[in-house]
């Protein structure tokens, strides 16, 4: 098979003069994941290549504002039994509790290696790190509030992200900045061997040929209108795992984080309840006092949220509009809020030129994180089920918020998303390690493989021309979809009618017009590649949350109002050929301790 691909303003190759590089471990994705993996890795002489679409300190970690949890017991008594209690909870009892136990286990000794690695966290008085209480946190297994979430201001992901990088530096981790990831490179026996990567200035193809692959993308937030993510969230490791046939695990479950600033969607920490603020609706009334009586502001995210969305149902509203709720700060001080939360002020003062100091902040939920994923194990390894259990697939690892461990199961705990890349980028590290032990030598490349990726990158090289669809138009269109059809409250027949949509969006794509890339930016194409991805995802999304009839976690079904824990405590895994369904158990079983058994989850 001949295959020509043009690139650079014209230019053409074929599969013959492809170039190709090779490295023990490729990281795709140069975020907090994919770098703590790669410093493991680097600091073990493991020839690693990093492939980011971005400069790495864009990485969307870097947006991460509120904190890091972990039971150091600096500001209250804290153990990690009593995290892992919590998390558990907060997932709605879908989390696998080994996971989650190795987690909560792991977290202490990791801030105190991200402390020495540089990490400039906040200080108390007695110079130990400063933890702030966020929602979801309670010590001794439910009872008073807990302050367990290690912080940099209102900063953490940027410290934690750019230290990150900086060791990676140290250690001479090879960057690949700014290429953009097409397909993964899987030989006949089943092991990946790498992936085709595009130069996003040039346009120009590279094979990178590896003996182990960690996929470390992040999530999916583009696939809705408002959202809290960056623009490169467009889901492309997720989608890259789907076309290799690998199922994706709980799409339904995306956490929509209940303060974005109304009308635009840009976070505002849950630092900020941590710090003392709290909500109030058009009648000046704390109304989280009605729906999580003991937690209050502080009850798990997919609570407040779900809380807000019925304030403003039910017409108790702010604004002209009766749209959004606000968030009252001011009471704390000037001199607290620019100290403990000086991204928010500034970004409410830019924003909304509000000055949190004096007036309320409007915020509604807002999409902003996927809970699913690429489904790993403990260790980072993609596992798929076969007969009586599930095996790995070799070569294959996965880490971050791309992948579903599970250990934020049906909602997320604020706090844990840092601590989730951070333990199990390193884990990954670790076992990836003992693979090249075992695998010492590349494997022969499977040309047909290659050919399939540079005939897929070819789909968006001739679709110049008179197509009636625009990228932009589409991506739009599809946004908005999964907004009015998938968002904080879901019925039978609005997702039915919102998989009709995406499945005629996902026919329209072979309709899709770009530019012609002798005359423009090459970023045309990849905007396009982006968009493919987000239509699977958004197909993912939809599918599984029509077929989970229950409501858990930020899952919430209103003809389904009560969680099922005897036909639906389980798993779900999507197949993107023929949008297939199937389930597999949740590990109940922890690794040291007993089990917690699901409960009545109340705040």
């Amino acid at each position: 098979m001949v295959i020509t691909y043009r690139y650079k303003f014209g230019k053409s190759m074929s599969i013959e003069n492809l170039e190709r590089r090779r490295f023990d471990t490729l990281v795709i994705g140069a975020g907090g994941g994919g770098l703590r993996a790669a410093l493991q890795l680097a600091e073990a002489d493991t020839h690693v290549a990093v492939v980011s679409k971005v400069f790495p300190t864009r990485s969307h970690t870097v947006a991460a504002q509120g904190g890091m949890n972990a039971a150091l017991a600096n500001v209250l008594p804290d153990n990690w039994h009593w995290h892992m209690y919590d998390t558990i909870k907060g997932s709605d009892y879908l989390g696998d509790q080994d996971a989650i136990e190795y987690m909560c286990r792991s977290a202490a000794h990791l801030v105190y290696e991200l402390e020495h690695q540089g990490v400039p966290f906040s200080r108390m008085d007695s110079g130990k790190i400063y933890q702030r209480p966020f929602g979801g946190q309670s010590q001794n297994f439910g009872g008073e509030q807990a302050a367990r979430t290690c912080a940099a201001a209102d900063r953490t992901g940027h410290a934690i992200l750019h230290t990150l990088y900086q060791q990676n530096i140290r250690a001479k981790t090879h960057f690949f900045d700014e290429y953009f990831a097409i397909d993964l490179i899987k030989d006949k026996d089943g092991f990946i061997l790498g992936a085709l990567v595009l130069e996003i200035e040039t346009g120009e193809p590279l094979l990178i040929e590896a003996k182990t692959t960690l996929l470390a993308t992040g999530g999916a937030g583009q696939l809705f209108r408002t959202n809290t993510n960056a623009h490169i969230n467009t889901g492309d490791g997720l989608a890259m795992a789907l076309r290799s046939g690998i199922p994706l695990q709980d799409m339904e479950f995306f956490q929509f984080h209940p303060t974005g600033l109304a009308g635009k969607g840009m976070l505002i920490t849950e630092g900020a309840r941590g710090e003392g603020g709290y909500l109030v609706n058009k009648d000046g009334e704390r109304f989280m006092e009605r729906y999580a009586p003991h937690a209050k502001d502080l009850a798990s995210r997919d609570v407040v949220s779900r809380a807000i969305a019925i304030e403003v149902r039910e017409g108790r509203g702010c604004g002209p509009n009766a749209d959004h709720v606000m968030l009252k700060l001011d009471h704390l001080g000037r001199d607290v809020l620019y100290k403990r939360l000086p991204g928010i002020c500034d970004l409410s003062k830019t924003f909304m030129h509000i000055d949190p100091a004096e007036e309320s902040i409007p915020v509604f939920p807002t999409a902003h994180y996927t809970m699913g994923g690429i489904p790993t194990n403990r260790y980072g390894q993609v596992v798929v089920p076969v007969d009586q259990g599930e095996e790995s697939i070799p070569g294959l690892y996965a880490v971050g918020e791309c992948a579903c461990v599970s250990v934020h199961g049906a909602n997320r705990l604020g706090g844990n998303s840092l601590l989730d890349i951070v333990v199990f980028g390193r884990a990954a590290g670790n076992d990836i390690k003992k693979y090249l032990k075992e695998n010492r030598h590349h494997r022969q490349i499977d040309e047909e493989s290659v050919e399939q990726a540079l005939v897929h990158l070819n789909r968006w090289d001739e679709s110049d021309g008179n197509g009636s669809e625009t990228v932009y138009g589409l991506r739009a269109e599809l946004q908005k979809t999964m907004e009015d059809y998938c968002s904080v409250f879901r019925t039978e027949e609005i997702l039915q009618q919102g998989l009709e949509k995406v499945l005629e969006l996902e026919k329209r794509m072979n309709n899709v017009r770009i530019t012609d890339h002798s005359k423009v930016f090459n970023t045309a194409r990849i905007e396009a590649m982006e968009l493919e991805n987000l239509v699977d995802l958004a197909v993912a999304t939809v599918k599984s949350a029509l077929e989970r009839k229950e409501s858990r976690g930020a899952h919430s079904r209103m003809d389904y109002p009560d969680r099922d824990d005897v036909s639906w405590l389980k798993h779900s895994l999507y197949y993107k050929e023929g949008h297939r369904m199937d389930y597999k158990p949740v590990t109940l079983k922890p690794i040291s301790v007993d089990s917690f058994p699901p409960k009545p989850r109340v705040y």
